[in-house]
């Protein structure tokens, strides 16, 4: 679950909007790691990888801030002892609901759609997503009519990628004139208001929020005036 059209988020968002609920199966599961983490399972994905030989386990939190307890010590790998934990509880909640075998007893289904062995289990969140929609559902031309309102001969460019927004100046000089200006904090207040009218669940606080500032200049120079370079 990596961008807004995915599967996997928009079934997501049907249960943060209360039109959907974890399937069932994953239920005792979602239950225990909230418990013992103190955190709050939106969603829970089963999958295979390697060519459908190792088992795969994506949690969904509804925070990055969850997600992020989840995270081994150096901040770049997931905690294996989160892991091994979380991967040997599904597979007793599967087994107390009878759907992998258990000691020769009753399966609920002939043929297991489970798999547990050596299972990775790996975690996402909601908000990171869905902010990313929410920048992303802002129409092209408002944001024109944006850059119109604002009026501004210095203004080059309003360019939105993932959930962030960079207004591009001409030069590097009026990227300095301008950064922690009255006039930023200006545009600012403006595209905020702007892609508050998408921002379904709220998670984009002005508090927190501001618009970046960079130049034409740097574009050119640095990027080859390409936006795939830039956003590499």
């Amino acid at each position: 679950m990596i961008t807004p059209t995915d599967k996997d988020y928009k079934e997501t968002k049907q249960i943060m909007l209360g039109k959907k609920e974890l399937k069932p199966e994953f239920k005792p599961l979602a239950e225990w790691v909230d418990k013992t983490y103190g955190v709050k399972t939106i969603n829970i994905f089963y999958s295979t990888i390697d060519k459908g030989t190792r088992p795969r386990l994506e949690i969904c939190f509804e925070h990055p801030k969850e997600k992020a307890q989840f995270n081994s010590p150096n901040g770049f790998n997931f905690d294996s002892d989160k892991q091994k934990a979380i991967g040997k509880k599904f597979k007793e909640t599967l087994k107390e609901q009878g759907l992998i075998p258990n000691s020769g007893l009753f399966m609920k289904q002939a043929t297991s759609k489970y798999k547990t062995e050596n299972i990775w289990v790996i975690y996402v969140d909601f908000e990171s997503i869905a902010r990313i929609e929410a920048n992303e559902r802002v129409p092209e031309q408002k944001v024109k009519e944006l850059k119109a309102e604002l009026d501004n001969k210095d203004i080059w460019e309003i360019s939105r990628a993932f959930s962030g927004t960079t207004i591009f100046l001409y030069t590097d000089e009026q990227v300095k004139k301008y950064e922690n200006s009255e006039e930023h904090k200006k545009w600012t207040d403006k595209y905020f208001e702007l892609l508050s009218q998408y921002d379904e669940f709220g998670y984009f606080k002005r508090e927190f929020f501001s618009v970046y500032l960079d130049s034409k200049e740097n574009f050119d120079n640095n990027y080859e005036s390409n936006w795939y370079y830039y956003y590499k």
